[in-house]
């Protein structure tokens, strides 16, 4: 039986607020201390990029299965399995590292990343669901909450870099609350029915393979492609440019991430209201408009004041463009799903695989200047932003 009740509603939506905050925290856990993997292993930033292509593989292994796993156990288990996976891909990493292992770390990253696009597959189906039953736009504020948790996460990982805790001790309590999460909040989840309502399969495989032919599906996507790669640039190398190029401390580097996703928080939280106001595709605009801004400060800039203005210019402009880019895709109600997850599959290749070719750039340019290099995208996306233009009414 579905939850149908307002009270049911509101608790699957804060179980979900909750696990998508989590994921936050375990993705930013690791991302603020990459200059200390660096330091452990020995290694620049084109290797440090293929561990990074690691976590990327692993998640875009397991993105095409999800879907039709997801629709047969439910968001629920598929939480649950997910934490599970990255809580022992988590002890994996903590103890390669402890070692000072490299392929041992690259092998355990690539199940962390399963774990992840596992996991940020099922909760946005279980906030597309949620969503629908209350009947109003919540899907950003489901984004904020993976933004918060990353900052949370940021904010943490500069602190015990500051004290001097190690990261293999820091990822094995991270991991342990990872489990503790995932086995408990999707008791409150909506149960996912879809594998119980769609009468043919062969129907659903053809409708999703025409969401791939559907031309402002696909430019959409673009759209979000280079909204995806401007935030996981970001996550993946604000740190480490500022540590290299403009020698701040592994701490301070971690707490110019902290900004950049505060900024993103911030907006993800308070921007549905100039959505409302300025519409989707002048609010795409204005966020493409913004990321290149605080993309060029932050290479450009000679101090950490204004590298800190850039990081947080980068992070409004990184905001809202994916959550935006879903609304569009499932305008049309009736190819919603099959659309979704083309932009989002789109938008996960880019977020994932972006950043590490950014760090084999970055071993010939410096990683800072090699940033400048997804300002093509981010331009690509903000003329191609008229795609995201709302359906007609019928």
């Amino acid at each position: 039986m579905t939850l149908t009740t307002s009270t049911n509603v509101r608790a699957a939506a804060a179980a979900t607020f909750l696990v998508f905050g989590m994921n936050g925290l375990v993705f930013a856990s690791w991302a603020a201390r990459i200059p200390a993997v660096a330091e452990l292993l020995q290694l620049g930033s084109g290797q440090i990029g293929s561990l990074l292509l690691c976590i990327a593989v692993g998640s875009l292994v397991a993105l095409p299965s999800s879907g039709w796993a997801i629709a047969r156990i439910g968001t629920a288990n598929a939480v649950r399995y997910a934490g599970l996976l990255l809580g022992a891909a988590g002890v994996g990493v903590a103890l390669s590292l402890m070692a000072a292992a490299v392929v041992p770390t690259a092998i355990c990253l690539f199940f962390l990343g399963m774990g992840v696009g596992f996991w940020d597959v099922a909760q946005n189906i279980e906030g597309a669901d949620v969503e629908h039953r209350l009947g109003r736009t919540i899907m950003p504020q489901f984004h904020a909450a993976f933004s918060g948790g990353a900052f949370l996460g940021a904010l943490i990982g500069a602190g015990l870099s500051q004290l001097g805790v190690g990261l293999p001790e820091h990822l094995l309590v991270i991991a342990a609350v990872a489990v503790a999460l995932a086995l408990t909040a999707p008791r409150y989840f909506i149960p996912h029915v879809a594998a119980h309502t769609e009468p043919d399969s062969g129907a659903a495989a053809a409708k999703g393979s025409s969401a791939w032919r559907d031309g402002r599906t696909l430019l959409i996507g673009v759209v979000v492609l280079g909204a995806t790669l401007t935030e996981g640039a970001g996550n993946d190398w604000i740190a480490k440019a500022a540590v290299d190029g403009l020698h701040a401390s592994k701490s301070t580097g971690a707490l110019l991430f902290a900004l950049f996703v505060a900024a993103m928080t911030l907006m993800r939280f308070f921007g549905a209201r100039a959505i409302d106001r300025f519409g989707r595709v002048a609010v795409l605009r204005a966020s493409m408009g913004a990321a290149a801004v605080g993309l060029a400060l932050f290479v450009f800039a000679g101090n950490i004041v204004l590298a800190g203005i850039g990081a947080g210019l980068w992070g409004i402009g990184a905001a809202l463009a994916f959550p935006m880019g879903m609304s569009a895709a499932a305008d049309d109600p009736k190819h919603a799903a099959a659309r979704v997850s083309v932009v989002s599959t789109i938008g996960y290749v880019a977020f994932l695989a972006g950043p590490p070719l950014l760090g084999f750039l970055g071993d010939h340019t410096g990683i800072r200047v090699a940033l400048l290099a997804i300002g093509a995208p981010i331009l690509l996306a903000l003329l191609l932003a008229g795609a995201a233009k709302p359906l007609p009414s019928k």
